[in-house]
């Protein structure tokens, strides 16, 4: 989906970095707080969600869940790899079954106990660990 017509399909208005070329990011003007869009080439291309434990994915995963917790919802599904930035924390990444979704991954950032940010999108976007840094 184009940024434009997400902010023509949202019924709260879109706000954040300038528009470029390359990578910003956008988020509703209210609620829900802690929501951001990375916006590339014009496109939607991943969801962040941080600090918000009201917001799940659709198997009910959510910030707060334990590492045991999103490996039960996606069995087989889910890679663990380090953490780039949080000693002893890990990205576990659902990688979806079916084949229409494979350049679509569900990222889960942990403490090494707990979920403390997740992101949804397409690759190699959902991967990218600084946003669009």
């Amino acid at each position: 989906m184009t940024f434009s017509q997400a902010a023509k399909a949202s019924t709260t208005k879109l706000v954040g970095d300038a528009p470029n070329n390359n990578c910003y990011y956008v988020k509703p003007e209210g609620e829900p707080k802690n929501l951001g869009f990375m916006v590339t080439e014009g496109r939607i291309s991943r969801v962040d969600v941080w600090r918000d434990g009201k917001i799940t994915t659709l198997k009910g995963a959510k910030i707060g869940d334990t590492e045991a917790r999103i490996k039960s919802l996606y069995p087989g599904q889910i890679k663990v790899t380090p953490h780039k930035y949080v000693q002893g924390g890990h990205y576990l990444t659902l990688i979806p079954k079916d084949r229409a979704d494979q350049n679509y991954r569900v990222v889960f950032e942990t403490d090494g106990k707990r979920v403390t940010q997740f992101r949804s999108g397409k690759l190699p976007e959902v991967e990218f660990v600084e946003g669009c840094s």
